[in-house]
């Protein structure tokens, strides 16, 4: 896990296995079939390292040999929440490795001022569980940090949620930062910069429209 120094609550998911299939995913010759199953793949991934900190209890199970005080999640069912439409490839990799998680839905899109206008919101019970909140791309930073106001809104603690993404940008893990600094944040990448058109350089294009073959 890397980090970097001007943003304590963004860490950076920098296994090997996920850096490579990434860098596949960056080529503008990956296929839109390859490029979903990878995203998949990636989230699967770096759900190992974003659930690292659940809280655990016990229950008392009996084995073939004896009674046991197995551990088990201590909290609710956690939810995962795509920002849609991208982060429905990362919520099907996440659901891979929590297949009981409950999942929740926020649709938004981006205006001429590139901010975001939600169309959409679809949450399961919110008490006592932790929030995922999953978005390939965090660019401007707006969208990520509208979707964590959405849940913040309905009573949410900071704490208890988590966003995770494939690629960030400087500029935007800056805005978020300063508008949610109690939320971490997890990537598979810190890329360069934004360009005039609000896109990650070096990035990988449209997340959304790689991943459902759209232009």
């Amino acid at each position: 896990m890397q980090h970097d120094p001007r943003f304590p609550h963004l860490h950076i998911v920098d296994h090997p296995l996920i850096q490579h299939k990434l860098s596949i995913m960056r080529d503008k010759n990956t296929c839109t079939k390859d490029f979903r199953a990878l995203l998949r793949e990636i989230a699967l991934l770096m759900g190992y390292e974003v659930t690292r900190n659940l809280p655990l209890t016990t229950h008392s199970i009996e084995t073939p040999l004896c009674r046991f005080d197995a551990p088990f999640l201590a909290d609710k069912k956690p939810v995962i929440v795509p920002i849609l439409r991208a982060g429905l490839g990362m919520a099907d990799g996440f659901l891979e490795l929590m297949p009981s998680a409950r999942v929740g839905h926020i649709g938004m899109y981006r205006d001429e001022n590139k901010r975001p206008v939600e169309y959409l919101v679809k949450l399961p019970d919110l008490e006592g569980r932790t929030f995922f909140l999953v978005d390939p791309m965090l660019a401007t930073g707006y969208s990520a940090a509208h979707g964590v106001e959405v849940l913040k809104k309905r009573g949410v603690k900071g704490e208890n949620i988590i966003f995770m993404s494939l690629l960030c940008a400087p500029e935007g893990v800056e805005t978020f930062q300063k508008l949610h600094p109690d939320v971490e944040v997890y990537t598979a990448s810190l890329d360069d910069h934004l360009n005039e058109k609000a896109y990650i350089v070096p990035g990988l294009g449209d997340a959304g429209d790689r991943l459902y073959g759209t232009l």
